[in-house]
């Protein structure tokens, strides 16, 4: 009887932690998206909401903190961004890390910055609330 017991027990914490990682990839996606979006609007104070002030960020013109992108922010002109192939894992309870593909259309600094761009984050729940702590993307090669 014992032995049924612990059996018992250990299914129902594995079924709980899958049911809290679907949970929190859901939640995690979620945050991803109203990032795009807050970035995409120019709503620095979304933005700030979902991303840690000590955020940094690795992409092809350079290594970035917050300063910067809010500052490249009102350099974007995005029309549209979709984001596909979402996938989040996570090894603790208070890190997630993400890949993705977006599509962009838009423009950056005046020059067309469209295309398909592979992308990661890294999430942190500080107090509760998941926040970005590091992203990066690169657009995507087409073939020669």
């Amino acid at each position: 009887m014992k032995k049924y017991i612990t059996y018992s027990v250990a299914v129902f914490f594995a079924m709980t932690v899958v049911g809290l990682a679907a949970a929190d990839k859901d939640a995690i996606e979620a945050k991803e998206k109203a990032a795009w979006q807050a970035f995409k609007d120019k709503k620095a104070d979304d933005f700030k909401k979902v991303v840690d002030k000590d955020f940094r960020g690795v992409y092809a013109e350079g290594v970035s903190d917050m300063e910067k992108e809010l500052s490249d922010m009102k350099k974007w002109d995005m029309k549209s961004f979709t984001i596909s192939d979402f996938k989040a894992f996570s090894d603790e309870k208070d890190v997630m890390v993400t890949t993705y593909t977006v599509k962009i259309e838009g423009t950056f600094d005046g020059k067309d910055a469209s295309g398909t761009y592979n992308a990661g984050s890294v999430w942190k729940q500080e107090n509760g609330a998941w926040m970005a702590i590091f992203h990066t993307n690169a657009k995507q090669e087409t073939a020669k």
